[in-house]
């Protein structure tokens, strides 16, 4: 009963850790061609599977020394940990930056800028990228809650084949709605902040930052609803 438990808790987490990857997922393979959009999707979501289940069966290691002090400064010993933590970090803040800006060049521009053509290997190679850190945080996350290696490689198992399974229509939402996009950029902009911070041995309690995301999101389904109100408005007034 208690591998159960833990079993469908670790699944749960995964599903809900790895939301911002396939948001991120999502937001890279929508410059595709449509043809090659859920091509791109299956093949970044099973890296990311590759990804934890090789950060799982290297579990013993991580835990043993990863947090061993490699140098001290101002004070502060940093370990591969940290290291890590800190460059994944500055890469979603790096990466959330120029997509955000890609955006507004797009709208600025017009529909020829947004014809560029974009290659699905350069694509799978930043989504490739993207699934190391948010493997390596989703893993740290989840180790306190068993040292089942079966458990926990069927709950990532399983949580990927749910995600694959709706990554279509969550990235066809979020291609309709490209205000949720910007929102989804800024939610990435946020966690790569705190994993910056995490690095810096700066401690943010993690039900802050999901209760910022989940009102942010509840303020946009708010605003959408609005928008879609208007429009039928304006549709019966013409």
């Amino acid at each position: 009963m208690e591998l159960i438990i833990a079993l469908l808790t670790l699944t749960f987490l995964e599903i809900v850790l790895g939301i911002d990857n396939i948001i991120f997922i999502s937001i890279l393979t929508n410059k595709l061609p449509e043809k090659q959009k859920r091509r791109g999707r299956i093949t970044g979501l099973t890296l990311a599977l590759l990804f934890r289940i090789i950060l799982l069966f290297s579990i013993t290691w991580m835990v043993k020394h990863l947090t061993a002090p490699l140098f001290t400064v101002l004070g502060n010993a940093f370990s591969v940990r940290e290291i890590i933590l800190i460059a994944g970090g500055a890469f979603l803040l790096a990466k959330s930056t120029i997509e955000v800006h890609h955006k507004i060049d797009v709208r600025e521009a017009g529909p020829e800028f947004s014809s560029k053509k974009i290659s699905l290997t350069g694509i799978i190679i930043q989504i490739g990228l993207l699934d190391i850190v948010f493997s390596f945080d989703s893993i740290l996350t989840a180790i306190g809650l068993t040292d089942q290696f079966p458990v926990m490689i069927t709950a990532v198992v399983i949580a990927m084949i749910i995600m694959m399974v709706f990554s279509g229509s969550v990235a066809d939402f979020i291609h309709n709605n490209p205000t949720l996009e910007i929102l989804a950029l800024s939610f990435l902009l946020l966690i790569g902040f705190m994993l910056v911070l995490e690095g810096f041995h700066y401690e943010i309690p993690k039900g802050y930052i999901y209760f910022a995301i989940f009102f942010s999101l509840f303020v946009e389904v708010l605003n959408m609803k609005i928008r879609k109100r208007q429009g039928s408005r304006e549709q019966k007034i013409s």
